[in-house]
């Protein structure tokens, strides 16, 4: 009993972080009617610099690391990725009320990942003191490439099937170009390119970093108001959807924090890697998943994947499973 009073304790002290209020207020105020808006140029740009901060990070500690340490937790993404879209598919193929490439394309955007999600963890771990690779961020397109192509490639074969005299030929490296040339992975992989191949730590510790956590409170912010907003297209299909993104994004991260347990014992993950490889899991995309999504599988409803994502799951991930991930890692690892 000791041991869930302890956990839950951790778990509530973390919704006193500032990140999570601005998500929550960001809800609030787009309940009670709120004319605010921030213009979309503003967000692009808001996670473009979010991205190259991460990425300059992790290129400078790819840099200098051994990148056999690295080798487990990049094949465990992997896993968890596939594993992400192979289940959910098959979750919804049972609900006789879910067409099919509808599920399929909100399982793919389950199994991609979320780079706003990511950010928020980053800047709660280091305000709770704990430690992680730099180059964890770099695990993202090892979860959210063969997530989004696995999605795309079941939905086409399950449209062959249905249209037998008219077969369409999947497409794998276009997919794989459109995910890298997609505005939040090229932000990553360029900052990560500049942190391996220059020497960016002036820039990086003078600019990047003071800015972050401003940022990431508007990023916040504007994430609350849109999950609200979405919630009307959630609305309109069915409500398997919510149970789904309410449900998946905790059993997604629980999946990588076991995976993650392994790697700790393995190969030496740290704890802080451990948690945002669970978070990681847990996200949704939410930049770069639905445009790749919409280009794949164009017969698929975005009101169903994308009101899900944005709505139930988005929120559940940075309100819920990145606390708890940080809770649980807090006991596992006596942190």
């Amino acid at each position: 009993m000791e041991f869930f009073f302890d956990f839950l304790t951790r778990l509530v002290a973390q919704f006193q972080s500032p990140t999570l209020g601005f998500l929550l207020g960001g809800m609030l105020i787009a309940a009670l009617g709120s004319n605010l808006k921030i213009p979309n140029a503003i967000y692009q740009f808001i996670v473009f610099m979010l991205l190259m901060k991460i990425g300059l990070k992790g290129g400078i500690e790819i840099r200098e690391a051994d990148l056999s340490d690295m080798f487990l937790p990049a094949v465990f993404s992997c896993v968890i990725g596939v594993t992400a879209v192979l289940f959910g598919s098959f979750v919804f193929s049972l609900i006789p009320s879910v067409k099919r490439e509808d599920g399929i394309a909100t399982a793919g955007l389950f199994g991609a990942v979320s780079a706003s999600t990511l950010a928020a963890a980053m800047v709660l771990l280091e305000e709770e003191s704990i430690d992680f690779e730099a180059w964890v961020p770099a695990l993202y397109p090892f979860m959210d490439i063969p997530a989004l192509i696995l999605a795309i490639v079941l939905a086409n074969i399950h449209l062959n099937k249905q249209n037998k005299g008219e077969k369409k030929k999947v497409d794998v490296w276009g997919i794989v170009k459109e995910s890298l040339q997609g505005s939040a992975l090229s932000a990553m992989l360029l900052g990560l390119a500049l942190g391996l191949f220059t020497k960016p730590d002036r820039v990086l510790d003078s600019f990047y970093d003071p800015l972050f956590r401003g940022f990431l409170s508007v990023l916040m912010l504007v994430m609350g108001m849109e999950a609200y907003a979405r919630l009307n297209e959630l609305r309109r299909v069915a409500h398997w959807y919510a149970v789904y993104a309410f449900i998946m994004p905790i059993m997604h991260g629980l999946l990588a924090f076991g995976l993650g347990y392994i790697a700790h014992v393995a190969v030496g993950f740290s704890p802080g890697g451990v948690i945002l490889l669970a978070v990681i899991a847990a996200s949704n995309s939410d930049i770069s998943g639905p445009p790749t999504l919409r280009a794949g599988i164009p017969s698929a409803n975005p009101s169903a994947y994308i009101g899900a994502s944005t709505s139930v799951g988005t929120p559940m991930a940075i309100a819920v499973c990145i606390p708890l991930f940080i809770a649980l890692a807090q006991v596992v690892f006596d942190l």
